[in-house]
Formats: C-alpha cells, structure tokens, sequence
C-alpha cells in the first residue's frame, strides 16, 4: 500500500504512545519499521465483511509492511463466539480476535482463553483513551480488550434529495421524525429502510430509544439486568418502537420485506441506484458503505441528524467498538501483542480514518484524519462526550442473549418486527431469555 505521511500531531501522540523519538520530519512506522516479525504469519478473526474487511485489511497491511509479518483476516460472521471457540477446539485459533460485544470479551476471559494487554499497550490506553474504554475493555481489574474501532449508534442518515423533495426538515423529536417520514412516504418514497435480517439493527433502536425515554439511571440498570425486561419502561419503549413497525408505509417494503434486509442492503435502500426510502438508521459505519459501495459523497448525497429524543427525554449518545483481544492458544503470541500496540496508537487509526467509515475512541488521532467534515463532526460528538455515552446494551449482555443470531434479543426483536401488537408479551420473553442467559 502507499505510504503515508502523519500530521505532526499524530507523530508526537504516537511517539508517546511508543515511547519512540524518531518523529524528525521523516515517516513514523509501526515497530520502529525494523522488520521484526519478517517471515511470520497471523491470523486475525472478526465480524466484518464487505467494505470494512477491506478498509482494515489496509490497516493490517500497514502493520505488515512495517514489521514483516503477514496478516490474514478470517470473517468469522455474527456469531464470532462459536467460530471462535470451535477454532480453539480444532487447534487452529486465531493469534487476534476483534470482539464486537463487552459481554463476548467477558465470555472469552471468564474461559481463560484471552491473555492481559501489555503494559505497553495498557499505557497507550491510559494516556490516549477516554476510561470507559478501559472500563469495557477489562475483566475483574484486568485489561483484555483494546478498542480499535467506536461507533457512534444515534446516527440517523438520510438523502438530502428525497428531504428536500418531500419539503421536510431535519427532525429535532422522536414525533417530529415520524411526521417527517410520513411526509417522506406520502411523496413517493418510504420513510424508513430497516434492515430487520440483522438483529442487532433492532437492538440499536430499542436502545436509543429506552436511553432517550426511561434515562439514563434506567438504561444502565437494564443493561446490567438490575431491573427485569418486564419493567413498565420497558414496556413503554416497546410500545414507542412498535408504533413504527405498525405504520406499514414507513418501512420500506413493509415489515416482511424489512425481515429480508440486512445492514448492507438498508443502506442501498436509501443510497443505491434505485432509492426506496428517504431514511436509514444505523450508526456511523453507514458512511463507509454509502461512500465505498454506492459513490456517494458524505455530507453533500448523504448526510445525518442525531438521533431525536423521546418524550421530552434528552437526545441518546448510544456507542459501541470492536476490541482487539489476543488468544492464548494463538500460534504467534509475540506478534499478536505487537500487533495491539500498534492498533493503540494514532498511526494506525489514521489509515482506517482516511479510507471511511470509522470512528476512532483514541483521543490523540487527529481529527484532521478523517476524510470529510461529516465524519470529523461525528468523531469530534464521540470522543468529546468522554465517559457520558451509554455504551451498546446488547453488547454488556451475554452472548447468547446479546450477540448471537437467531437467538435472544436479537430473535425475539425480529419477532416484534413480524408483529408489533403486543409489546408486554414481547417484554416478558425477553426477561425469560435474559434470565435464561444469566444462568447460562
């Protein structure tokens, strides 16, 4: 790949970070650029398909052509637990695997499978990161997980065109969002695209509407299943949610078509060749697919507004991140530690910031990075809101009630998706498959 130069900003946080000193107006590179791991090979597993796969694959290549080793990206799909866990009982476990879930990397360490960050690598943490990045990412005192890549989950992204040519306005409430989508619809296209085939879309509405509505005390008492899933709250950002999944001319397609639309497809709903909605809520990344997968360009074909808040309540700042862990069974522990000290500096976010669709929690990459204003905005709401974002809910649960397809939370939204007419019915599944998962 093509070397690149960092800004002076960035040389001096990653001289830090490394305890390098070698910034004098030349490149900085990862390990020094001294070909310490020439000759070997590691193995990288995460969820990421498509766009994503491809943007950090150049994030592995930069690594490789500093230090000599060879990175392979293995996409392990939505179920990174099990693909994981078979790998390790087959003997062929990744050296890194990048979680997407809190309670997955709680799984992973309470089965003895992860091995603790260096103190290098706990260092860059401490100085680059805000702490709710170390909170999540550590197991009963010890730090496993380094979060490579955030998401900032209150996102609402839309075509400019179809607003503009339905005459609404970008909404500042929840009410006002479906009035517009209305309006939206009545003008030839549907309000909203949902990608009801992924589960964890689902949970991502739920969430910010429940953060929104119920507040915060609440939202960090149900992620933590201190309140049960029958809560009256609970209930009540069902309720709100199934209002939307109702009005059968909002979602594009209806909801049988929304159940056949993953996350990809949702956004070419809104941003491909031929447009079916105005509207696509998702976090961040959607920008990256826009951008790479349909041509289009951020902030003037497409464009986002905060997701709006709920009855009065304050507007969410929902989050999530995929962390970087290493194995213990891993055949390259050397370069698999390496490895996460190079993805805890500025240098290496840098390249994925340049490429699109990413969001970076570490506080010394300058915003200057990122390709557009559009994302340097969102990036700049992400790490300044420091330690008051809600982190992901579905992402502290356990996996087989956060994180796993075709199961949990994941299911029984999907479920409420098909039929939304019984919002207390939905409620007391959900406390049984969370409860179920508990003991689990």
């Amino acid at each position: 790949m093509m070397r690149r130069r960092t800004t002076l900003a960035s040389c001096t946080a990653l001289a830090l970070a490394m305890g390098a000193t070698a910034c004098g107006g030349g490149e900085v590179t990862a390990g020094g650029g001294d070909k310490a791991l020439g000759g070997q090979t590691l193995t990288v597993a995460g969820v990421w398909s498509g766009s994503e796969q491809k943007n950090f694959q150049k994030v592995l290549d930069a690594f490789g052509e500093e230090t000599g080793a060879k990175v392979q990206f293995v996409s392990t799909g939505d179920n990174v637990s099990t693909v994981v866990g078979s790998k390790i009982e087959g003997g062929n476990a990744p050296d890194v695997v990048m979680v997407p879930q809190v309670g997955v990397l709680k799984q992973f360490a309470k089965k003895g499978w992860l091995k603790p960050l260096s103190k290098k690598t706990e260092q860059s943490v401490d100085t680059n990161y805000a702490d709710v990045w170390k909170k999540y990412g550590s197991v009963e005192g010890s730090l496993y997980g380094l979060y490579f890549k955030a998401a900032h989950k209150s996102t609402v992204w839309y075509s400019p065109d179809a607003l503009d040519q339905a005459g609404v306005k970008t909404p500042k409430t929840y009410k006002e969002m479906l009035k517009a989508g209305g309006t939206v619809s009545d003008s030839g296209l549907a309000a909203f695209s949902v990608a009801g085939q992924d589960g964890w879309t689902l949970t991502d509405w739920f969430e910010n509407i429940y953060l929104s509505q119920a507040g915060p005390e609440k939202y960090d008492k149900l992620a933590a299943h201190k309140i049960k899933w029958t809560d009256p709250s609970v209930v009540e950002a069902l309720t709100t949610l199934g209002k939307l999944f109702k009005d059968e001319q909002l979602i594009a397609g209806g909801r049988k078509e929304a159940l056949s639309t993953d996350f990809p497809g949702s956004v070419e709903k809104v941003f491909g060749p031929e447009p079916q909605a105005g509207m696509v809520y998702e976090g961040d990344f959607v920008a990256g697919v826009a951008k790479d997968q349909f041509g289009k360009k951020i902030g003037q074909d497409a464009d986002f507004f905060p997701f709006p808040a709920v009855d009065g309540g304050k507007a969410p700042v929902v989050s999530g991140g995929d962390a970087a862990v290493a194995l213990k069974d891993g055949k390259n522990q050397k370069g698999a530690m390496k490895l996460l000290e190079y993805l805890a500096t500025p240098e290496a976010a840098a390249v994925w910031a340049e490429a699109g669709g990413f969001l970076s929690p570490n506080k010394k990459l300058d915003l200057a990075e990122y390709g557009d204003d559009v994302t340097r905005e969102t990036a700049k709401s992400l790490v300044g809101a420091g330690n008051s974002v809600r982190f992901d809910m579905s992402d502290q649960a356990p996996a087989s009630f956060g994180g796993t397809k075709g199961m949990g939370e994941w299911k029984l939204l999907q479920d409420f998706l098909r039929d939304p007419s019984d919002p207390k019915a939905t409620a007391q599944r959900l406390e049984a498959a969370a409860a179920k998962a508990d003991k689990g």
